[in-house]
């Protein structure tokens, strides 16, 4: 990835991960899950945005790196 992400991208991945999940989400902002899906973290499906396995790899090397 080129560019660090901003925290409404970040916010959004994590939501993206907790409907992953199963939990219900707040609405994702349609341009941070744009800019996840130019970078390959996120896709546009029938049911609205998915998370990527790539972007739950990302989410789980930050959670890693808090550590």
């Amino acid at each position: 990835m080129s560019a660090p992400l901003t925290e409404g991208q970040i916010r959004a991945l994590r939501d993206l991960a907790r409907k992953l999940g199963g939990e219900a989400v707040p609405f994702v902002n349609i341009a941070d899950a744009q800019a996840l899906v130019a970078h390959g973290l996120a896709r546009r499906s029938r049911q609205g945005w998915d998370i990527t396995p790539a972007g739950s790899a990302l989410l789980a090397r930050d959670a890693a790196g808090d550590d």
